[in-house]
């Protein structure tokens, strides 16, 4: 390896952990406090690093795997982005502008580019082809999904809350996964690469089934 590329590779290594660390603080501090908003930040700013390092290291050797490598720092960091910034559109008028339509259609065009490579993959015998293809139709369904909301003027109040739940949920299990697929060898690579969708989607699901549940309480009248 090239000094650039030691130096990127690390910086890349020391922002992912400091992006697992940084999300794990945000998931159990209290939602909208001090603490929660300051791990928020250094998460979203971790996987920002992690994102772009990605994509220098591709530059420098532009081969199948970081071309994978890059396209799925699109998918991951899409979903860190498009939570943070739904949190300047918290009124159901407000309406997503030009970078939010940009990132849309980079996420969509990394989902195509991930099927693309899994059926590569998948066709020479390589087993990797099912977890890039798992990745590519996650992406291309959450970019299709994101065009019709955002062409939809439908939206109620507190939509912004339970999809900043969602999307930085779904972001943090992209750290999960990189943690996992470099560290967890004892697990077929398959399981390795996937178990932290399978676990943590549930998981997102109920706790904004939660959420949405004592919102409703609160707006309940109270019976005397």
């Amino acid at each position: 390896m090239s000094l650039i590329e030691d130096v990127t590779l690390g910086i890349h290594i020391l922002a992912g952990f400091t992006a697992l660390f940084a999300g794990l603080g945000a998931i159990v501090t209290k939602k909208g406090g001090r603490r929660h908003r300051r791990a928020g930040r250094i998460y979203v700013l971790g996987m920002a690093v992690v994102a772009v390092t990605s994509l220098v290291l591709f530059v420098i050797e532009p081969d199948l795997g970081r071309t994978f490598l890059a396209l799925l720092a699109v998918f991951s960091y899409y979903f860190v982005f498009s939570g943070d910034r739904v949190l300047s559109r918290k009124r159901p008028a407000d309406s997503p502008e030009t970078l939010d339509w940009i990132a849309v259609g980079l996420l969509t065009l990394s989902g195509v580019g991930l099927l693309g490579l899994g059926w590569y993959f998948l066709t020479n015998g390589s087993e990797f082809g099912t977890i890039m293809l798992v990745f590519g139709a996650l992406a291309v369904g959450a970019g299709v999904q994101d065009i019709r909301k955002f062409r939809s003027e439908e939206s109620t109040p507190r939509e912004w809350f339970y999809e900043h739940i969602s999307r930085m949920g779904t972001a943090y299990i992209a750290t999960v996964t990189a943690f996992s697929a470099v560290n967890f060898d004892f697990f077929p690579v398959v399981a390795a690469w996937l178990w932290p969708t399978v676990l943590g989607t549930p998981l997102i699901y109920f706790t904004i089934r939660k959420y949405k549940r004592q919102t409703r309480s609160r707006a309940s009248p109270t019976a005397d």
